[in-house]
């Protein structure tokens, strides 16, 4: 394990942040749960090539937004086993406490609908066209 990816697990297991990336010195972390930070490092067109994540849970949906951000590692104390195949699959180091079969909603009554949004996709740019739209029928529907 490298020593950014290290510090960045220590990071997250320590402190209120969601999501750490962590490259060297440089460090962005975040305290929103799922995928908005993610996103937002995005849409602020932050390059992340070569930094290593740490993130409390990622289900396929965050694997392919780290895919798209250029991270090189990524840990997480609960991975979905299509999280994993993701990001090994674009040559990304991924680390677990815990496998699962796939994400629960936070409600616990279902699945996560981020992760059934790219469930059957398997390209990035597709997936996070997927999430962006899926995301925007969850903020319409709760108005």
């Amino acid at each position: 394990m490298t020593a950014s990816l290290e510090r960045a697990k220590t990071r997250l297991k320590e402190t209120a942040c969601t999501c750490v990336l962590r490259q060297g010195e440089q460090e962005f972390t975040d305290t929103r749960r799922g995928i908005a930070p993610l996103l937002d490092f995005l849409d602020g067109g932050m390059d992340m090539t070569g930094f290593c994540a740490a993130d409390r849970v990622v289900g396929k949906a965050a694997a392919f937004l780290y895919v798209r951000l250029g991270v090189v590692a990524v840990y997480a104390p609960v991975m979905s086993r299509p999280a994993y195949d993701t990001l090994t699959a674009f040559g990304i180091a991924a680390t677990y406490d815990t496998l699962t079969d796939s994400i629960i909603n936070r409600a616990g009554d279902g699945g996560c609908p981020m992760e059934q949004a790219v469930w059957d996709i398997t390209d990035p740019i597709e997936a996070e066209q997927a999430l962006r739209r899926r995301l925007a029928e969850l903020i319409d529907h709760k108005m």
